[in-house]
């Protein structure tokens, strides 16, 4: 089973936006640190954003701060991303992740979503 699915992936135009979800199963995951990696062709997996699952500090990668949101609900164990005025730049296979204490690296993985934003 996998533990982490996302959803909410697909094609928009620059300046529109998107809303990814990610849902965990299992329990464990209320306690987790979630986040949100990306990786475009040719290039690294990077770092796009990530929420504490105590007191929910949220920490984003420069090039999205302003424009993406992360977000979370305990209560069924999900996390979003919101994603307004999109780039090109921001085209990826956005893969959500958790991990009991880490932030920006993580160890849990699902299999990811693409995002293409058409210029």
């Amino acid at each position: 089973q996998v533990p982490l699915v996302e959803s909410g992936g697909g094609l928009v135009q620059t300046g529109g936006s998107l809303r990814l979800s990610c849902a965990a199963s299992g329990p464990t995951f209320s306690t987790y640190n979630m986040g949100w990696f990306r990786q475009a062709p040719g290039k690294e997996r990077e770092f796009v954003a990530g929420i504490a699952w105590a007191g929910g500090s949220m920490y984003y990668a420069d090039s999205v701060k302003g424009r993406f949101t992360i977000s979370r609900d305990n209560a069924i164990i999900t996390v979003y991303l919101q994603m307004n005025n999109l780039k090109p730049e921001d085209t990826a296979v956005y893969y959500c992740a958790a991990d009991p204490t880490r932030i920006m690296v993580m160890d849990y993985w699902g299999q990811g979503t693409q995002v293409t934003v058409s210029s």
